[in-house]
C-alpha cells in the first residue's frame, strides 16, 4: 500500500484539514507525493517571476489560520511529459473531494466545468480548496 514519506507528511500538515482529509484517503489508492504546501510571500514572488504562478495572492500563502488552502502534488513516480496521467490523477483526487463534500478545484481544470482546453494555465500539480470552502 503506498505511504506519504515523512517529507511528504510535513508539508501536508501545513495545509488545511480538508485538504488533509482528502489526501490521507487518496494515498490509500495511488501513490503520489506531496511536492508544496504551505508558502512564504519571498517564495510565492519567486515562482510568479518564474512563470510557474500567476498570482501573489496564492492559496499557498497562509490563511487567517496559518494554513495552506492549496497544495502541489504529483503521481509517484513523477514524469512531468506524461500529461494524460496527471489530468487521469487529477479527476481521481476531484472525486475523492466530491464524494467528501469538499469542492477543490484543480490547476488542470479552473473554473470546474469538466472542460481543460479553455484555460491558458495548464497547472497539473495543482489544487485548491473553492473560496466557499471554510
Amino acid at each position: 500500500m503506498p505511504y506519504f514519506s515523512s517529507n511528504s507528511k510535513a508539508k501536508l500538515k501545513t495545509c488545511h484539514p480538508k485538504i488533509q482529509k482528502i489526501m490521507e484517503y487518496a494515498i490509500k489508492y495511488v501513490d503520489f507525493t506531496i511536492l508544496e504546501g504551505i508558502r512564504t510571500f519571498e517564495r510565492q514572488k519567486e515562482l510568479v517571476q518564474q512563470n510557474k504562478s500567476k498570482t501573489m495572492n496564492s492559496k499557498h500563502l497562509p490563511d487567517k489560520n496559518g494554513q495552506s488552502r492549496a497544495i502541489d502534488i504529483a503521481p509517484y513516480p513523477i514524469d512531468w511529459h506524461n500529461r494524460e496521467r496527471f489530468i487521469l490523477f487529477a479527476g481521481f483526487i476531484l472525486g475523492i473531494a466530491q464524494a467528501m463534500g469538499i469542492k477543490l478545484i484543480s490547476g488542470i481544470d479552473w473554473d470546474r466545468d469538466f472542460y481543460i482546453k479553455d484555460h491558458n494555465f495548464f497547472d497539473a500539480p495543482h489544487f485548491q480548496l473553492a473560496d466557499e470552502e471554510d
